[in-house]
C-alpha cells in the first residue's frame, strides 16, 4: 500500500536527476520514484525505515566534545520532516526565506558560514514561535566560474580547449563535473546544521527554472525592455566573454609591478606611465602625451587638452600625424575633463577602447577605431602588429617609437587596473554588440519602494547608497559569450534572417514560419536567473500553491557587497514581472575579514576554511593545501609566514555550534566583520561550560523529578533565588527584543551574560550549601528553579547552537504535558510567561556582589583564600541587615566566609582584622585570627608596595607635566596619563586602608 511521500524521509533517498521530474532512489531498496516539484505533492512508490533518535540515556561525558554531540541529530531532524512545512492554517503566520545560492563550483567559506548561521538563527526562531517556515536551498550554475574551472581541467588533463571539443560535448563535460562535485557545498551546509527545506532544493539550470528564465526574457523582450546594441562593456580576453562589474576587481599598483596574466609567459609590467610624441602637421613642434596602455595608441582618434591650459591653447584645432598611418590625421580638441596635472596635461583619446574616451568621442563626434580580436590579439590587417598579443604590441611599440625618435621615456605611476576575478586577466573595455535590459523605469520603482517604506533596508544607511546607485544605474548587459548557462531564447530564421523571441525552438519555428532556425549563441548573465529566484523557485510563471503561500518572502538576508548586483535586480524584476516586491525587508551583513581587519586572501595565508574550524586541522595540513594551490613561489612564502603567525598550532576542533555562535556574536551589520579563530575557541569553552553546568544541574535533580508546568514559588526562596528568576526574565525579554530587531550579537550577549556571569558564577555557587543542608523544601524549590533556567536557556539558545541544545533538551526531564518532540519545534520562550523581573532584588544583589568582591579581594591580598574566617559589615545603615537576611547563603558561599555579621561603627572587634571601605557608609572587615598571616611581614610588604605605587605616580605626574608644557589641551596621550594616575590614586588609598587596619591590630 502506497504511503504519502511526506513520511519517506529525505535522508533515506538520493536525488539522481535535476529538473522538474527529479528521480529519487531508496538507499535501502534501490527502488526509484519520480517527484514532481516537491516531496509533499506526490505519493511514494516505496517505504523506508525511519531514522532512530539518538540515544541520550547514557551518562554525559566528562567534558564537552563537539564531534560526539553534533552527530546523528541532523539525519533525525530531516527524517522527522521538521524543516519541511505543512500547509499553513488560515490563522497561521508564514515566514519564507531564500538562501543566497552558492556557486556549484564552490565549497563553504566564511561568507557562506556567516550567511547560513544568521539565516538559520532567524528561521529557527520563527519556527519555534509557531510560524510556518520555509527556507529554500539551492546552488547557482555560476556561468563564468564553472566554465573556467572545467575548461582549466580539460586543458590540464587532455591539452584541449572547449573549441576543440565543441559546444555540446563541452557542456556535457560540465554536467558530468557538476554531478560529481555539485553536492559538496550542500553537504557542508548540513554539517553546519542549517535547517533548510531540502525537499525544495533547486539548481538554477533545472528545467523548470530554465522555463521561468525564458518566460521572463520573452516578457521583457515583448515589452521592449530587452534590446540588442553595440556598447562599451567589460571584456575578458582569457574567457573571450563579456563579464559583469561584480566579476571585475579593481586592484591598485603603487609601484611598477610584474603581473602574471593568462597568455603571457613572462608577465606584464604594470604601474608604468609611458610618454611619446605626436608630430604636429605642417610644424616642427611635437605634442607629448602619456598613457599606461601604450598599445591603444594604434586606435587613437584625437588628443585632448584642458581649455584653461595656456600651454596648449595655441594648438587647439590643429592636427597630429599618426606615426604608423601618415594618412590619418588626429585633431587636438579642448575638453574640461582633462586633468592638467596628470601626465603631460595632454590626453590621447581612444573611443574604441576606453569608456571615458568613448564619451569624449561622442561629445566631439570622433571616429571609432577598434584594434582587438576577442582573444586579445590585434586585427591581422594592422601593419607590423597584426596577430600579435596586446602586451607583445606594447613592448614592440616602445622599441619602434624609440627608433622613430618619438618615445620620451617612462616613469612609475600608481595605477588602478580592472582584473577579472575568474581568470586573473586584465579587463579590456570594448565596444561589442550585446543584449541589454532597459533598467531606467524599473530603477525608479525600486527607489520608490524604499522611499515609501514598503521595502526596508537594514542597516538604514544603505538607503542612501541604494538611491545613489539606482539614480546612476546603466542598462544591464545580459549576454555572455559562454556555453554554460541559460541560452538566450532568441531565434533566427536561416533563410530570411528574421528573428523572434520564443520559449523553445518549436515555438520559434511556428512564429517564424520556418522549419530551419538557429538560436542565439550567447548565454545570459548568471545574475539574471538568480534575480528571478524569489518567485521562480516557487513555481512562477505557473500559479502554484507555493507561490500563493510563500511569496513574497518576509526577509532577504545577504552581503552588502551584492546589494546592487543581486538585491536591486531581484526587486526590479519582481516588480516588473509579478507586480509585487520579492520581500519586505533586506538585512545586509558586511564583509568577513581576518582578525587584523585585512581582506581574506590566499596570498596572505589568512583564508579560514569553516570546515577547518569545525573539524580542526594542523599547521602542516594548512601548508600542504597552500602548496597545492596556484600561487607563485613568492606568494607562497608570504602566505606561509602568515599561517605561522596566525595559526602556529593549527586550528583546534571547535565544532559547528561554537562557530555559529561566534559568527552570530559579531555585529553583522558592520561594514567590516573581523573574524578571529581564538574567539571560536572561547565559544567552545562556553559550550563546555554549558555542558558542565548541566551536569551539575542534573546531579541535583532526583530520578523521579517532575518539573511543574507553571512555576509555583514554595515560599522558601531567598533573595538570590528571586534574583536569578528576575535575571532569567530579563534574558528572555532581551532575546525577544534583539531577535525582532536583527541584533543577533546582542541576543548572544544576553545568553552569555545570563549563563556565564549570573547563573554559573553566582547562582550555582550560592546554592551548593543548600543541597548540603536538611532543608528539603528549599532544595525542591531550587530544583524547580534550576530546571526552569536550564530549559529556558536551551530553548533560547537553540537557534544558535542547535546540536548542543538538542542534546541537552532531550536529556531534560519531561513535563507531564507539552514537551515538544524536538528543540527544533519547541516553543521559544515568551516574555509574558516570565514575570519575575524585580528592580529592588537587582539592587540588593548588586550590593551583595560588591561586598563579596571586597571580601574576596581582602582574602586574596592576605593569601587566606583557603580559610573560613569571619567577616563583618560595619555600618549604621539598616539596609545591610535586610540585605544579609535576603542573601546570607549567597554571601557566605561566594565570599568563602565562616560567618558574616552586621556591626555598628562603634562596635569593637577583638580579633585581628583587615578592612576596607566598600562605600562611605560601609566598611568590610575580615578576621585574620587562625590564619598564617605574619603581621610584621604583611605590614612591610604593603608599605613597600605603597612606596612603589607612589614612586610610579610621581614619575607619571612628571611625565604629564612635561607633556603639557610642550602641548596644549588634553590630547589622547594626556588623557591616558591622567587615567593611569587616577588608578594609582585608588590603589594607594586602598593600601593605606589595609596598612591602617594592620597597625590597629598591632595596637590590640
Amino acid at each position: 500500500m502506497a504511503a504519502p511521500l511526506a513520511i519517506v524521509r529525505y535522508v533515506a533517498v538520493q536525488r539522481v536527476i535535476f529538473g522538474p521530474h527529479s528521480k529519487y532512489v531508496c538507499r535501502a531498496s534501490q527502488i526509484q520514484v519520480c517527484v514532481f516539484y516537491h516531496f509533499q505533492n506526490v505519493t511514494n512508490k516505496f517505504s523506508s525505515a525511519a531514522i532512530a533518535k539518538k540515544d541520550v540515556s547514557t551518562p554525559m561525558s566528562k567534558t564537552y566534545h563537539s564531534s560526539e554531540v553534533e552527530t546523528e541529530w541532523y539525519d533525525w531532524w530531516i527524517d522527522k520532516g521538521f524543516f519541511t512545512p505543512h500547509k499553513p492554517s488560515d490563522d497561521q503566520k508564514v515566514f519564507s526565506l531564500l538562501l543566497p545560492p552558492p556557486n556549484v563550483t564552490g565549497s563553504l567559506h566564511l561568507g557562506h558560514a556567516l550567511t547560513g548561521s544568521v539565516q538559520d538563527a532567524v528561521v529557527r526562531w520563527h519556527r519555534m514561535k509557531g510560524y510556518t517556515t520555509v527556507w529554500i536551498p539551492g546552488t547557482d550554475h555560476a556561468g563564468i566560474a564553472t566554465h573556467a574551472v572545467v575548461e582549466r581541467k580539460l586543458m590540464k588533463e587532455t591539452g584541449r580547449t572547449r573549441h576543440d571539443l565543441g559546444r555540446e560535448a563541452f557542456v556535457q563535460q560540465i554536467w558530468k563535473w557538476k554531478e560529481e562535485h555539485g553536492s559538496t557545498i550542500s553537504n557542508q551546509m548540513k554539517l553546519l546544521g542549517l535547517s533548510l527545506d531540502w525537499s525544495r532544493e533547486y539548481f538554477t539550470l533545472d528545467k523548470r527554472l530554465n522555463e521561468a528564465v525564458n518566460k521572463a526574457f520573452c516578457e521583457l523582450y515583448l515589452r521592449g525592455l530587452i534590446y540588442r546594441d553595440k556598447r562599451m562593456i567589460n571584456w575578458s580576453c582569457a574567457l573571450q566573454s563579456s563579464v559583469s562589474d561584480i566579476e571585475v576587481d579593481k586592484k591598485s599598483f603603487e609601484v611598477p609591478t610584474l603581473l602574471q596574466v593568462p597568455g603571457s609567459e613572462n608577465g606584464v609590467q604594470v604601474g608604468i606611465l609611458s610618454r611619446f610624441a605626436y608630430q604636429i602637421k605642417d610644424s616642427d613642434e611635437k605634442l607629448v602625451v602619456a598613457t599606461t596602455r601604450l598599445e591603444t595608441m594604434l586606435a587613437d582618434t584625437a588628443v585632448a587638452v584642458n581649455p584653461q591650459d595656456i600651454r596648449y591653447s595655441h594648438l587647439v584645432g590643429k592636427q597630429l600625424v599618426h606615426p604608423f598611418d601618415k594618412s590619418r590625421l588626429i585633431p587636438i580638441i579642448a575638453d574640461s575633463f582633462v586633468d592638467m596635472e596628470f601626465g603631460t596635461g595632454a590626453v590621447k583619446i581612444t573611443p574604441g577602447h576606453d569608456p571615458v574616451d568613448y564619451e569624449v568621442g561622442r561629445r566631439h563626434g570622433l571616429p571609432i577605431i577598434e584594434i582587438l580580436n576577442d582573444d586579445g590579439t590585434l586585427h591581422k590587417d594592422i601593419p607590423d602588429f597584426g596577430g600579435l598579443g596586446r602586451f607583445q604590441v606594447r613592448r614592440k611599440l616602445k622599441d619602434t617609437l624609440s627608433n622613430l625618435g618619438l618615445y620620451c621615456g617612462d616613469t612609475g605611476q600608481s595605477t588602478v587596473l580592472p582584473i577579472c576575478s575568474r581568470s586573473g586577466d586584465i579587463i579590456e573595455p570594448r565596444l561589442k554588440e550585446q543584449w541589454f535590459l532597459d533598467c531606467q523605469n524599473m530603477a525608479q520603482l525600486a527607489m520608490q519602494a524604499v522611499e515609501s517604506g514598503q521595502l526596508n533596508l537594514v542597516p538604514k544607511n544603505n538607503e542612501i547608497i541604494w538611491w545613489e546607485w539606482l539614480t546612476k544605474s546603466q542598462d544591464w548587459c545580459l549576454s555572455r559569450q559562454l556555453w554554460w548557462g541559460h541560452r538566450i531564447p532568441v531565434y533566427t530564421c536561416n533563410k530570411s534572417k528574421e528573428t523572434t523571441c520564443a520559449m523553445n525552438e518549436e515555438e520559434a519555428k511556428v512564429k517564424l514560419k520556418s522549419a530551419s532556425v538557429y538560436q542565439d549563441d550567447d548565454v545570459l548573465d548568471t545574475w539574471f536567473s538568480s534575480s528571478l529566484l524569489p518567485f521562480s523557485v516557487l513555481g512562477w510563471p505557473q500559479k502554484t500553491l507555493d507561490l500563493e503561500q510563500y511569496f513574497p518572502q518576509q526577509l532577504m538576508e545577504t552581503g552588502q557587497d551584492i546589494l546592487f548586483f543581486w538585491v536591486s535586480r531581484m526587486v526590479m524584476l519582481s516588480l516588473e514581472l509579478t507586480g509585487r516586491l520579492p520581500f519586505h525587508k533586506v538585512l545586509l551583513h558586511g564583509m568577513v575579514r581576518d582578525a587584523h581587519g585585512r581582506k581574506m586572501s590566499k596570498s596572505l595565508g589568512n583564508v579560514i576554511d569553516p570546515l577547518d574550524v569545525i573539524k580542526g586541522t594542523t599547521l602542516q595540513n594548512l601548508e600542504k593545501r597552500l602548496e597545492e594551490g596556484n600561487l607563485n613561489p613568492k606568494e607562497i612564502d608570504t602566505a606561509r609566514l602568515g599561517l605561522h603567525q596566525d595559526f602556529p598550532n593549527g586550528i583546534a576542533q571547535c565544532g559547528a555550534d561554537a562557530l555559529r555562535f561566534t559568527l552570530c556574536s559579531l555585529n553583522a551589520k558592520n561594514v567590516d566583520i573581523n573574524f578571529d579563530v581564538t574567539n571560536v575557541e572561547s565559544k567552545l569553552r562556553f559550550c563546555n561550560k554549558i555542558w558542565q553546568s548541566f551536569k551539575f544541574i542534573f546531579s541535583k535533580l532526583p530520578s523521579d523529578f517532575k518539573p511543574l508546568n507553571t512555576l509555583e514559588l514554595y515560599g522558601k526562596e531567598d533573595g538570590t533565588d528571586l534574583w536569578i528568576l528576575s535575571k532569567l526574565s530579563i534574558m528572555v525579554q532581551l532575546c525577544e527584543t534583539h531577535f525582532a530587531t536583527h541584533n543577533f550579537h546582542l541576543v548572544t550577549a544576553a545568553l552569555q551574560q545570563f549563563w556565564y556571569q549570573e547563573l554559573c558564577d553566582v547562582y550555582l555557587e550560592s546554592v551548593k550549601p543548600v543541597f548540603q543542608s536538611d532543608d528539603v523544601q528549599w532544595q525542591e524549590a531550587i530544583q524547580q528553579i534550576l530546571f526552569l533556567c536550564a530549559e529556558t536557556f536551551v530553548l533560547a539558545a537553540a537557534p544558535f547552537m542547535p546540536f548542543l541544545c538538542e542534546e541537552l533538551y532531550q536529556r531534560l526531564p519531561s513535563r507531564d504535558v507539552g514537551k515538544a518532540e524536538s528543540v527544533c519545534i519547541a516553543e521559544y520562550p515568551k516574555p509574558d510567561k516570565f514575570h519575575w523581573s524585580n528592580d529592588s532584588v537587582h539592587t540588593s544583589m548588586e550590593q551583595c556582589l560588591e561586598i563579596i568582591h571586597y571580601i574576596q579581594k581582602l582574602r586574596k591580598d592576605f593569601n587566606i583564600m583557603g580559610t573560613k574566617s569571619k567577616a563583618y559589615l560595619q555600618t549604621d545603615n539598616s539596609v545591610y541587615n535586610e540585605l544579609l537576611t535576603l542573601h546570607k547563603p549567597c554571601l557566605l558561599s561566594l565570599s568563602k566566609s565562616g560567618d558574616i555579621r552586621v556591626i555598628k561603627p562603634s562596635d569593637q572587634v577583638t580579633e585581628m582584622c583587615t578592612e576596607v571601605y566598600v562605600n562611605p557608609e560601609l566598611k568590610v572587615k575580615v578576621e585574620l585570627k587562625g590564619t598564617s598571616v605574619d603581621l610584621t611581614q604583611e605590614l612591610d610588604r604593603l608599605q613597600k608596595k605603597k612606596e612603589n605605587q607612589e614612586q610610579d605616580k610621581k614619575e607619571l605626574n612628571e611625565k604629564l607635566d612635561k607633556f603639557l608644557r610642550k602641548n596644549k589641551g588634553d590630547s589622547q596621550k594626556a588623557i591616558h596619563l591622567k587615567n593611569k594616575i587616577a588608578a594609582l590614586d585608588k590603589d594607594v588609598y586602598k593600601l593605606d586602608q589595609m596598612i591602617q587596619a594592620l597597625q590597629g591590630n598591632y595596637q590590640r
